[in-house]
């Protein structure tokens, strides 16, 4: 039986998931092929979106990040157009420091946009550029949450750590923001953040299972403010759906061999998500 399904679930909210227009697609995986790991699920949209109702998936933002001036307002209208067109599917967006940045975000506010998505390391900016000051403003007044993948892992980059993050939420204090793969390896540092700002979370993305554990093994010993963290509706389930090297179901089992207990595995998997979205209880 499905892990959802012995938790008396509806079944997962899955804050960390990719769909890219086409000539992306292609070469994040090229990428990917050429310096990470191997795609488990490479089929098309349609089939990759029948994978994710097979496994239980309710809802979910199709992700995509800006890495250079331009391109955010086009991957912005795809991803709008994605989400439009498939009701399980959040609409999302992302943004870069470039001039018009806090107008395209304003826009994307207007339509309809329920998370963002920056990838520091990928992007190669600092999210302290004085052109994304006002953009952090907005989006803690508006209470939409934006994914960072601010960590240094699998790669460090210019800017990666929770300095250039924790000093942007010592201005934005109310930014509700999700640190991706909950800060590898910056484990302890990123968990304090979530601790110390009251709508900063993480989420479970590659986190625990066989894989990262060989290279940034998880410190047993934080598991009990992890806990916690769950209880307290700031850790969220997260897959990285389709780039991993691995089965999806294997997400799920790193984390019920945590063995954090029944109600913390709900929350994650559901009802952390489920309020932040304010998706149907169970």
């Amino acid at each position: 039986m499905e892990l959802w399904r012995s938790l008396g679930l509806p079944g997962l909210i899955d804050v960390h998931v990719h769909f890219y227009p086409q000539r992306m697609l292609d070469k994040v995986w090229a990428y990917f092929d050429k310096v990470f790991w191997p795609i488990t699920y490479r089929g098309s949209d349609a089939e990759r979106l029948a994978q994710l109702e097979g496994f239980g998936v309710r809802a979910f933002p199709a992700l995509s990040y800006a890495h250079q001036p331009g391109m955010a307002i086009d991957l912005n209208a795809w991803a709008l157009g994605f989400a439009a067109a498939h009701p399980a599917c959040l609409p999302s967006a992302t943004f870069y420091p470039e001039p018009g940045v806090l107008g395209y975000v304003r826009g994307c506010l207007a339509d309809g946009v329920r998370i963002f998505k920056v990838h520091v390391q990928v992007g190669d900016f600092d999210p302290r550029d004085e052109l994304l000051d006002p953009v952090w403003g907005l989006l803690a007044e508006a209470g939409t949450p934006i994914i960072a993948h601010a960590g240094s892992g699998p790669l460090p980059g210019s800017h990666t750590g929770p300095g250039p993050l924790g000093e942007v939420l010592a201005r934005h204090p109310r930014l509700r923001a999700i640190v991706a793969h909950m800060g590898t390896p910056e484990y302890a540092d990123f968990l304090a953040l979530a601790e110390r700002y009251p709508n900063v979370g993480l989420d479970t993305t590659m986190a625990f299972t066989d894989f990262v554990e060989g290279f940034a093994p998880y410190p047993r010993e934080l598991l009990p403010r992890v806990t916690e963290l769950g209880l307290a509706g700031k850790v969220y389930f997260g897959s990285d759906f389709p780039n991993i090297p691995y089965e999806y179901a294997h997400q799920l089992e790193a984390l019920a061999r945590l063995d954090l207990g029944d109600e913390w595995l709900r929350a994650v998997l559901w009802g952390n998500a489920s309020a932040l979205f304010d998706q149907p209880g169970v």
